[in-house]
């Protein structure tokens, strides 16, 4: 199973100018079966939707993962979760509120992509060390809910943490352990380690790699990570 984590910086690309297609093309480069789409909604007017859902469910067999009901609205504080069309939701999606200066959030799903059942989380994390430590200890509580700690889980996103021993890391590491390096910013040069794709348990992420093209340098300030999910 393919997943990947993306910062998609509002669209906007390296350049500010407004591209979503140019995005939706770096999209069709991977081909996930799941991502974790961060900056991808407006933060004052979440129902005006960033992406086409009609054309990424047409082209690409992806379908957003709805988290408020309310029409139009494709995530939660920013973040977006593209799924396969064909996705078993084992229970609705949950939006986390994390909190921060700039208010962030988590998607919680548990999913069976044909592989067996499995439980996502996608975020976004603060610039401020102190709060990005609240909000992994925040992410490791809400795992307790649901199907519990038995479930398989893992946690994807942009985390702003590129030092293994960093404050939400740190907190992390128990559970997760420590992920190995894979630089994805600034996409023109990348040198930190800012996204992630962990998993509760060895062997569940395999052949993790930065998606580095081209056109994903130009759609982004972040490079997407891809990895395999091995259930």
């Amino acid at each position: 199973m393919r997943i990947a984590t993306w910062n998609v910086h509002g669209c906007r690309g390296t350049a500010g100018w407004f591209r979503p297609r140019r995005a939706f093309d770096v999209l069709a480069e991977i081909r996930p079966d799941v991502i974790a789409l961060q900056e991808a909604q407006h933060w004052l007017r979440p129902a005006r939707g960033m992406f086409d859902s009609e054309a990424i469910e047409r082209e690409l067999g992806l379908v957003p993962l709805a988290v408020t009901g309310r029409t139009g609205e494709q995530g939660w504080r920013g973040n977006v979760v593209l799924v396969r069309r064909d996705a078993l939701l084992l229970r609705p999606p949950l939006g986390l509120c994390l909190g921060g200066m700039q208010p962030r959030g988590a998607v919680l799903a548990e999913l069976d992509l044909g592989g067996g059942p499995f439980r996502l989380i996608a975020t976004h994390l603060s610039l401020g060390g102190a709060h990005r430590r609240q909000q992994a200890a925040a992410i490791l509580a809400a795992m307790e809910t649901g199907a519990g700690p038995g479930l398989p889980t893992l946690l994807l996103g942009d985390f702003n943490e590129w030092r293994a021993e960093g404050s939400a890391l740190a907190v992390l590491a128990a559970r997760f352990g420590v992920p190995p390096p894979a630089p994805t910013f600034p996409a023109l040069r990348p040198r930190l380690s800012l996204d992630r794709i962990m998993a509760d348990r060895p062997g569940l992420v395999r052949a993790l790699a930065v998606h580095d093209t081209k056109l994903a340098r130009r759609a982004s300030d972040h490079l997407p990570l891809v990895a395999r999910l091995h259930l």
